[in-house]
């Protein structure tokens, strides 16, 4: 690995706290996180899975989400059907049906691990429908994000090793060229 943990965790911490920004996100609303460690430590995704670096940038991450009152949703690996884990009362609020599966650094992912140990009461869900999102390490959240996606350039462009992506999301544009929108 070529940097620190310390730097790693300042580096989560300051591109969460910038696509949060940008997008805009109101408190409650949901924000999800792909993450590869494999591919933060500098190896391939999956093939490193580390629970501690995954503790340092979920705790990045977190902190700037609990600083403006989103909901972080963690998104497992594959093995997992690439679910996702919240906190209950955000699965309650969406209506999104709760599953029974508990993460772990091979099965799920240490970054979904470690949000399931760190949420008051972690829950696995299946589909969420985010606001806006971070793939760290080319996860592929996309899936977990509403239907219009906006990519959004952030500053920070890697996590460690790792690629960052960051998205939006807005309201779909429907009624063709007579309609008015709002733009904001």
């Amino acid at each position: 690995m070529t940097q620190d943990m310390t730097l790693i965790g300042e580096e989560a911490y300051r591109a969460a706290k910038e696509i949060l920004e940008i997008a805009g996100l109101k408190e409650g609303q949901l924000f999800v996180v792909g993450c590869s460690t494999s591919e933060v430590a500098g190896a391939g995704i999956g093939s490193f899975s580390s629970p501690e670096l995954a503790e340092v940038v979920f705790g990045g991450v977190y902190q700037a989400t609990q600083e403006v009152g989103v909901y972080l949703a963690a998104q497992c690996c594959e093995h997992l059907n690439r679910a996702l884990v919240l906190e209950e009362d955000a699965a309650e609020k969406y209506g999104y049906e709760i599953v029974n599966v508990i993460p772990q650094p091979k099965a799920g992912g240490s970054f979904a691990t470690a949000a399931y140990k760190a949420f008051e009461t972690p829950v696995a869900v299946e589909h969420i429908k985010a606001h806006a999102g971070m793939d760290i390490g080319d996860t592929l959240i996309g899936m977990h994000l509403k239907d219009v996606a906006i990519p959004v350039r952030v500053r920070t462009t890697q996590i460690g090793d790792a690629h960052v992506v960051c998205a939006r999301t807005r309201a779909k544009y429907i009624g063709g060229g007579r309609a008015l929108y709002d733009e904001e």
